[in-house]
């Protein structure tokens, strides 16, 4: 076993691995909010779909869709090796329990609001990518987000959704840079600034989404 590995089989470059795919994916989601914005447009759809032919076409697109994928898997199976770990390493319970004097109640709920987002993920992509890749029905990608959004019970889920995935990013977006060691008070104001704009701005923008769709109905 090489240094390298080594490290990365280690709690420590474990856990900064978890930072890395979680600010990676962080990424992911500025792109994938500045494509849907165009769902916006008064167009009918047509610069949003231009945008959805050109991201499931382009041939050196597809490469990245594999790193994307292999940095879910990668995320979420060392998130639960930390979870697991640190329930082993207190297998009893305190004698008072007292948890918020030692941990956010959004650090805590991280394990179950990754889950729920996982979920969210899985349901996400078999109602648009899926279809849209494998069994085309004929339809634009504009005419099935549509089309998704006016159903009320997809709308609340997707709500809710990301209301835990807004409660996830709050813990997972400042301890990455706590892993890297950057929780430097000269840099706090602007790390607390950046992270309102992942965990609150971003969902906050793709909620109007199906509230959109589903109150022009």
């Amino acid at each position: 076993m090489n240094r390298v590995t080594r490290f990365y089989s280690s709690s420590v470059g474990r856990k900064l691995l978890m930072a890395l795919t979680g600010l990676f994916l962080c990424s992911f989601l500025v792109i994938h909010l500045y494509i849907n914005l165009f769902l916006f447009s008064q167009d009918g759809g047509t610069t949003f779909d231009l945008y959805a032919e050109f991201m499931s076409t382009y041939p050196l697109l597809r490469p990245i869709e594999i790193v994307l994928f292999l940095g879910f898997l990668i995320h979420m199976f060392i998130g639960i090796w930390l979870w697991l770990t640190n329930r082993r390493a207190r297998p009893d319970k305190y004698a008072v329990h007292r948890p918020n004097e030692t941990s956010t109640s959004s650090s805590r709920l991280t394990f179950v609001t990754g889950g729920i987002v996982l979920v969210f993920l899985v349901v996400h992509v078999n109602s648009f990518f899926v279809p849209s890749r494998f069994f085309p029905d004929g339809r634009t990608m504009y005419e099935m987000v549509a089309a998704a959004f006016r159903n009320p019970w997809y709308c609340l889920f997707y709500l809710v959704a990301l209301f835990f995935l807004g409660y996830h990013l709050k813990h997972g977006f400042q301890s990455s840079f706590q892993t890297f060691g950057l929780r430097h008070p000269r840099y706090q104001m602007l790390i607390e600034v950046v992270a309102v704009v992942f965990w609150l701005l971003i969902p906050l923008a793709f909620a109007a989404m199906p509230v959109y769709f589903y109150l022009s109905h």
